[in-house]
């Protein structure tokens, strides 16, 4: 029980993430931690859509195997890759206080959303972020991007695209928060469930699973919480355009959230709010909403164009 042994996708934001994990876990546990990079199914076929790749968990499931043989003690993922279900004896450790959830633009001319010129190629690999951004500005071509934080970012600087649509956690954990032009306010586009937030999961009663537990931060927990229960309610992780994002004030919690067809064209969007020991049926409460303002018809339809589920 010397070393603590942490598994994550060797991507240079997860490793970063991990390492934090990592740096946390030895400060407060006098553990040594070693990192496990693994790669996963999502990793090995970045230059195929999302969309190409089926069933839930395609950044997790491999990660998730090697902890349930016992190869690794713990895993840290980015917490919107998780699927709102965990395998039998697999469940959340800790979540630490997330960063930032918003979205980001990335833009080579250093210009604003608003200001970019009709027809402006953005690059995103998100089918939440470009429903939006359609919604928001139907002038603007979408393209569909994939690759790590770097890649995308070399591909902006090419000239493949105009601007970028990524998370501000990202950003800042791997030291680029310099090139966010513009943080995206919630009324443009509503960041996917869990963003920002950091997910360290551990086998049930597991011995490093308790000595994790010092890292949960309840009210970043209670933001989560209601979110994927907004999520769950909608069927799941799905790789359509969902987003959540609840937050915590002294008394209660404010859960917003949004679903929309692929071009943008019907997006519902409502809010709840009340207590803040209320989250999950919160966020259940939310989704019913907006199902039953007609969003059920927009999953019904993704549903019938058999699109996989993933994250978003």
């Amino acid at each position: 029980m010397d070393v603590i042994r942490i598994g994550t996708r060797g991507s240079k934001l997860a490793l970063a993430q991990a390492h934090w994990v990592g740096r946390k876990l030895e400060e407060g546990t006098g553990l040594r931690v070693e990192i496990v990079a693994i790669t996963t199914r999502g990793d090995r076929f970045l230059d195929l859509p999302v969309t190409a790749l089926s069933g839930k968990g395609i950044f997790v499931k491999e990660i998730e195997e090697a902890l349930l043989r016992g190869e690794i003690d713990l895993a840290v993922h980015s917490l919107k890759d998780l699927p709102s279900e965990f395998p039998p004896g697999l469940g959340l450790a800790a979540i630490p206080e997330r960063e930032n959830p918003a979205d980001v633009l990335v833009s080579r001319s250093h210009l604003r959303l608003k200001d970019l010129p009709g027809g402006a190629k953005i690059g995103t690999g998100s089918f939440r972020r470009q429903a939006q951004l359609l919604h928001y500005r139907p002038d603007l071509h979408l393209r569909p991007v994939r690759g790590n934080i770097d890649t995308r970012l070399k591909k902006l600087e090419k000239g493949e695209m105009d601007a970028l649509v990524m998370a501000a956690a990202g950003l800042k954990r791997i030291g680029c928060e310099d090139r966010v032009t513009e943080y995206l306010s919630p009324e443009i586009c509503v960041s996917a469930a869990g963003q920002g937030a950091i997910a360290v999961e551990g086998r049930e009663g597991h011995w490093a699973s308790l000595r994790a537990a010092f890292l949960n931060h309840p009210p970043t927990a209670a933001e989560v919480t209601a979110e994927r229960a907004f999520l769950r309610r909608l069927g799941g992780g799905c790789q359509i355009p969902v987003g959540a994002l609840a937050r915590v004030g002294d008394d209660d919690i404010r859960i917003t959230g949004v679903v929309a067809d692929q071009e943008g064209t019907r997006l519902f969007r409502d809010e709840v709010s009340g207590a803040k020991d209320q989250g999950e049926r919160l966020g259940e409460t939310l989704a019913e909403r907006l199902l039953e303002m007609g969003a059920g018809e927009v999953l019904l339809l993704r549903e019938k164009e058999n699109v996989p589920r993933g994250a978003g």
